[in-house]
C-alpha cells in the first residue's frame, strides 16, 4: 500500500501518516504535489487517499488530479480519508465517486475532525488546547480504522447513498453560492505584502507571482490557505477581510 494526499496545513498528511504506522510501517505517502507519485500509484494496487474537505466539496487541485491521470484508477483498491474543520456528510464519499467512476473499488472510506484551516474567518476558531486534542483524538482513530481495514472491517464513514444526500443537502447547495468563484478570489493588500516570495513558493496551483515586487494572484487558486497560513506580513485573505489565526499542524502537536 502506499499513501496519496494532498494538505494545505498539514492536516491530512498527519492523518495519513498516523493510518500508514499502524496499516504498514513500511508503507510511504506522498503528496499529490510530488512527480514520483505517478510511477508509485502504477507500482501498487492498494492505495489510501487523504484530502481536506473544503465547505463541503473536494479541493479543485484534487478533482484536477484525479480527472488527469484517469487511466490509473482503473481496478486499484482505494481507502478514502476526508479530513474537516467540523462535520460533511460525504467528505469521503466526493472522492469515493470520482474513483468509481474511473474503475476504482473503494474499500472504505473515515472522516476526521481536525483544526480549520479557513484562517480568515473566526466562525470554527477553536483555543490552541481543544486543537491539540482534536489532532491528538484523530490520530488515534486512524491508526484504530487502519488495524480495522487490515483485518478486513475497514469503516465506511462518507460511503453511501444515506451520506451523500447529508452532504448535499446538509451543506453543500447552502455553501455553494459563497464558494462556487473562489478560484479567483484571492486577494493581496499590497501595502502589507514585503515581496519575500514565499507565497508563491508554497503554492500548489503555481497562482502566485511576483511584479514589480509584490504578490499578484491569478485564477487557480484551490482554497487550500497555505499561502494565508504562511505569510509573515498576513497580506492575503480569501474568504474573509482579515487573518483572525495563522493555522498550521505544528502548532498543534
Amino acid at each position: 500500500m502506499i499513501g496519496i494526499y494532498f494538505s494545505g496545513m498539514g492536516n491530512s498528511k498527519y492523518c495519513i501518516e498516523k493510518f500508514l504506522q499502524e496499516y504498514d510501517s513500511g508503507a510511504e505517502a506522498f503528496s499529490i504535489e510530488n512527480e514520483e507519485l505517478l510511477i508509485k500509484i502504477r507500482e501498487h494496487e492498494d492505495l489510501v487517499f487523504s484530502y481536506p474537505v473544503q465547505f463541503s466539496n473536494l479541493p479543485k487541485i484534487v478533482k484536477d488530479f484525479v480527472d488527469q491521470h484517469h487511466q490509473l484508477w482503473k481496478n486499484k483498491r482505494v481507502f478514502v480519508i476526508a479530513t474537516m474543520g467540523l462535520f460533511s456528510g460525504d467528505g469521503a464519499g466526493l472522492l469515493a465517486r470520482m474513483l468509481h467512476q474511473h474503475g476504482a473499488v473503494i474499500t472504505g472510506g473515515l472522516h476526521l475532525k481536525m483544526p480549520d484551516s479557513i484562517s480568515d474567518e473566526k466562525a470554527l476558531k477553536r483555543s490552541i488546547e481543544k486543537n491539540r486534542h482534536l489532532v491528538a483524538d484523530a490520530g488515534k482513530k486512524a491508526a484504530e480504522a487502519a488495524y480495522k481495514t487490515k483485518n478486513g472491517t475497514p469503516p465506511q464513514e462518507g460511503i453511501g447513498p444515506f451520506y451523500h444526500l447529508a452532504g448535499l443537502f446538509g451543506q453543500r447547495l447552502y455553501f455553494y453560492n459563497r464558494t462556487k468563484h473562489y478560484t479567483d478570489q484571492l486577494k493581496i493588500n499590497t501595502h502589507k505584502c514585503t515581496g519575500c516570495g514565499l507565497c508563491a513558493a508554497v503554492c500548489p496551483m503555481k497562482n502566485i507571482t511576483l511584479v514589480d515586487g509584490r504578490a499578484k494572484s491569478g485564477n487557480q487558486c484551490t482554497m487550500c490557505y497555505r499561502c494565508i497560513n504562511r505569510c509573515p506580513g498576513q497580506a492575503i485573505t480569501l474568504l474573509g477581510k482579515r487573518v483572525v489565526e495563522q493555522c498550521r499542524i505544528e502548532n498543534y502537536l
